[in-house]
This record gives structure tokens, sequence and C-alpha cells, in this order.
């Protein structure tokens, strides 16, 4: 009589990945918790995520058995949170806010992200820096800064500096934009545009817009989305330039096939009335993913690395805010919003 007896662990499929993933999702929901728990809307779980990654990567090491599972939380788990995130966003909401709002987003998009990766050498940050800073100055964040990686493949502490930048001045537009509506002359619905089209994090944005009332607040969500909607176009185009720029080589350029997911989940939420449960599901997971993508590269960054980009992109980063809101406010006066 034969005896059957189950196999080694590490022959089960999926069991290497599963110590690095287990650990990516332990920081990720602890960072969930702790927002939660905070009541503070206006702190990102995305940046907890990176941040408290980082201090375990600098105090523990990252040894073998850990790493295919952070290769697999940066990629596969990561990219299909950001196609995700079209379930934020409908073509409805595009047209109630009107063609305005759209322009405005576009071109806040355009001028911040071309001058942003045209500035950032001429002051000493690397291509690939400033490339992602300006992507998440651009667009929306951490997460932009994620999908533009997948074609721009800087290293993990190029990406980490461009999250730090952006988390910091996001932070201080945040702050400023209800100060500096009165000098603008900015209010209700227009407010809520300029904030949607120049700051950051979608979080940021709500924090700000809502402080003039839920019809800026509104103006601002929408605007917001309609940045993070154009996040699929940047990255294609990104990758199409990289291919013109390296001929002979495209196929070493990746194609972010997961923006066009993206785009599909937008049409899909357009046309098709999904419970409001599972549109918060949706909500949930893709936070839950995009805090674990960033917390696997905050494990595998050199702190040393890290000091060693200096003080420019920092200020890099600054400009890139300062260009972002400056033109926003160009805008909807040259548009007469």
């Amino acid at each position: 009589m034969s005896h059957l007896t189950a196999p080694p662990l590490r022959q089960i499929p999926g069991w290497p990945l599963l110590p690095g993933l287990a650990l990516t999702a332990l920081i990720a929901g602890g960072a969930i918790l702790l927002r939660q728990a905070s009541g503070l809307t206006a702190l990102n779980p995305l940046i907890i995520a990176v941040v408290v990654a980082m201090l375990i990567g600098m105090a523990l090491p990252i040894g073998p058995r850990l790493r295919p599972g952070l290769a697999f939380a940066s990629r596969p788990v990561l990219r299909t949170g950001i196609v995700l995130l079209g379930f934020q966003l409908t073509l409805g909401q595009i047209a109630d806010l009107g063609l305005g709002a759209l322009a405005v987003a576009t071109g806040v998009l355009g001028l911040t992200y071309v001058l942003v990766r045209r500035i950032g050498p001429l002051i000493g940050v690397p291509a690939p820096l400033s490339g992602l800073i300006a992507a998440g100055t651009a667009v929306c964040g951490a997460s932009a800064i994620l999908a533009a990686n997948s074609v721009l493949r800087a290293d993990d502490e190029d990406a980490a500096y461009a999250v730090a930048c952006v988390t910091v001045f996001g932070t201080l537009a945040m702050l400023g934009a209800p100060l500096l509506a009165v000098p603008l002359g900015l209010e209700g619905a227009t407010y809520g545009i300029w904030t949607g089209a120049s700051i950051h994090e979608v979080a940021q944005v709500t924090a700000a817009a809502f402080q003039l009332g839920p019809e800026a607040g509104q103006a601002g969500t929408v605007t917001k989305l309609i940045r993070v909607m154009l996040l699929a176009p940047l990255v294609l185009a990104m990758a199409m330039a990289a291919r013109r720029a390296e001929p002979g080589t495209s196929g070493s350029v990746p194609m972010p096939w997961f923006v066009f997911g993206f785009v599909a989940v937008v049409l899909l939420n357009s046309t098709v009335t999904l419970p409001p449960a599972a549109l918060e599901m949706a909500r949930q997971a893709t936070g839950f993913m995009l805090a674990m993508g960033l917390a696997a590269m905050g494990l595998a960054i050199n702190p040393q690395r890290l000091r060693a980009r200096g003080l420019r992109p920092l200020a890099l980063g600054a400009l890139a805010t300062v260009i972002a809101m400056g033109s926003g406010v160009g805008l909807i006066a040259l548009l007469g919003l």
C-alpha cells in the first residue's frame, strides 16, 4: 500500500512569492489602518507604506526568500491597482464639469510635464528622475510615478525620491491653496478646478478643495480624476518617445499594456451602473495594491544611494509645483472660467 506524502512547501506553485507578498501586504494593511485610526483623510497610505518599508529595509537585511514576492508586488500587483483606478472615474463626470475643466487639466499636465522634463537635466537632475518628478507632479503623485517608471525604468531610489518630492510639495500646495484663493480671485467651482488641476495627490486635492465648500470640493475631485484618466495617454506617449529615442532596440522599451486596462475600466464604469458596494471594494483594492507596490519599492531602497541624489531633485520638485499651480491660474484666466 503506497503512502501519499505532501510535497515540500517550496514546490507548491506560487509559494516562492508568498514571503515577500505577505510582508508587503502587512505593511500596506498597517498603513491603511493607521490612516483610518488617525481620522486624517489627507494622510496618504501610499506614503506611509513607503516610509515604513524604507525603515524596515534599513534595519533588516532583505534576503533572497523575499525578493520574488517583492518583484511581483512592484509589477503585476501594482499595475493591477493602476487598472482599478479606472473605477473612480466616468465619462459622465467629465461631461458634467464641462470642457473648460478638461482643457485646464490637460493644459496643466502638458505644460508641467514638458517643462520639468526639460529643466531637470539643465540643473543637473538625471533624466529618469526628472521624468518621474514631472509625471508625479503633472498627473497624480505616487500612482503616476509608479506607472511612469514602467517606461523610464529608473532605480528604486529615484522612484522613492520622486515620491518624496511630490508628497512634500503636494502637501504644501494643499495647505497653501485655500490661503491663495482670495488673493487670486478664485471661488466655488473655479477654485475647485484649479486645485484639481494643480495639486498632486487625490487626497490632497480633496482636502484643499472642500475647504471652500461642497461646490468647490466636487469640482476639484472630478478635475483631479480627469488628470488620473490622462495618465493612460501620457504613459503611452512616454513609451512611444522612448522607442523613437532608441531606434533598433524598441523591444527593450516595454509597452505599458496595463494602461489599456485602465481605459477599459473607465469605459466600463461609464456604461454600466455598478453597485456602490462593488465600487467601494474596487477603491479599497486599488489603495491596497498601490500601497503594496510602494512597500516593495521601499524595502529595496539603499539609503546611501538615496542621499547621493542631493538637493537638486528637491529643488526641481518645488519648481514643478510652482509651474503646475501657476499654469492652472493662467489657463483659468485665459479661458474665462
